[in-house]
């Protein structure tokens, strides 16, 4: 039975899944892995995400130049680390912290401005920060290393582990635990006053300040809350790939974070783990399509890039004409189906 705290049944729950993932990862291959790891990263910005947009209701098009700016952040203090002869796992957790506090400040200056603005107008600001962030590096190419990114120094598996432990899966291990970390604590956020306040907002600001909740806060909170687990989520990315480029952390990520999780179901945890999905997918399924038509190498080269937004954009048609709740939604509506089907009428 599943104690009555909400704290613990959630870390319950993160330690059961944690334990099935890590045994999992013990039978994957390399790649699959490295796979599982990537689902992990991109689960941490998606579910940030989910709270700014689906709880909130506030529309975010740069979230992925606040994943590079953790990405980067990590990436520096890695590379600073290791020239000052500072190595081992704790160090990465420094790291990380420290690209979740950098994005968290960065978070907060964009919530501030962002909390006087609605519909298109907050919109065309985050869409200004995904095309500034990048282009940054061009600007302070001294220290970014413009296009061509930064390498990111990692050090290898713990010796405890063995000497022939296989690196992917350690990788897996740190994404895995960065994401159910992230999971944890946004399912008691949302569960909290401060969930409540978020979806009151969302739902109608003014009742919202007549009960006595301050509107702009409380979507500069959410936020800094989404932005965090942004760049926590750039920075296991950066962890994974070994490196980081602008190229990497586009506008186009932005959009398809942001339509992952209305595929996945706007507004739960559960959706933006369908959309984290859909995002490692896609990139298979367009390598799928290429090697079963077979185009020229200009059409290819077309298709490079472009291919993978429109799958996901007839993706996104599909689901919402046939499940406007999204995936998470479908399968709700499906659960009660079945259950109203199974249940005995009270009176036999």
């Amino acid at each position: 039975m599943l104690p009555r705290s909400t704290l613990l049944r959630h870390l319950l729950l993160a330690a059961l899944a944690g334990a099935g993932l890590f045994a999992v990862t013990g039978v994957l291959e390399p790649f699959r892995n490295y796979q599982l790891a990537t689902v992990a990263a991109y689960l941490c910005a998606t579910a940030g995400l989910t709270v700014l947009t689906g709880l909130n209701g506030q529309l975010s098009l740069g979230h992925g130049a606040l994943m590079a700016t953790g990405a980067y952040t990590v990436a520096l203090s890695q590379n600073a680390l290791a020239d000052a002869g500072r190595f081992g796992g704790g160090y990465l957790l420094l790291s990380l912290a420290l690209g979740v506090a950098v994005t968290v400040v960065a978070g907060t200056v964009i919530g501030a401005a962002a909390a006087r603005l609605r519909g298109p107008y907050l919109a065309g600001v985050t869409l200004a920060v995904a095309v500034v962030v990048p282009a940054l590096t061009t600007t302070f190419r001294g220290v970014l290393n413009s296009e061509q990114g930064l390498p990111v120094y990692l050090a290898p598996a713990p010796e405890a582990l063995g000497p022939y432990f296989p690196y992917e899966r350690w990788q897996a291990w740190i994404a895995v635990t960065g994401a159910l970390l992230t999971l944890v604590l946004l399912s008691n956020l949302v569960r909290s006053r401060f969930g409540r306040n978020l979806r009151a907002v969302r739902d109608d600001e003014v009742a919202a300040r007549l009960a006595g909740i301050h509107v702009g806060r409380t979507q500069v909170l959410a936020f800094v809350v989404s932005a965090g687990c942004a760049g926590l989520g750039g920075g296991l990315l950066a962890v994974l790939a070994q490196s980081v480029s602008p190229g990497a952390f586009s506008l186009t990520l932005s959009l398809y974070l942001l339509m992952a999780i209305v595929i996945g179901g706007l507004g739960s945890l559960a959706g933006a783990l369908w959309g984290a999905l859909l995002l490692v997918a896609l990139p298979a399924s367009t390598h799928l399509v290429t090697d079963l038509f077979q185009p020229s190498a200009a059409v290819a080269q077309r298709l490079d890039g472009n291919l993978s937004l429109a799958i996901f954009g007839v993706t996104l048609v599909v689901v919402m004409i046939a499940a406007p709740g999204g995936v998470q939604g479908l399968l709700r509506r499906v659960g009660r189906s079945v259950g109203a089907r199974w249940r005995v009428p009270t009176g036999r």
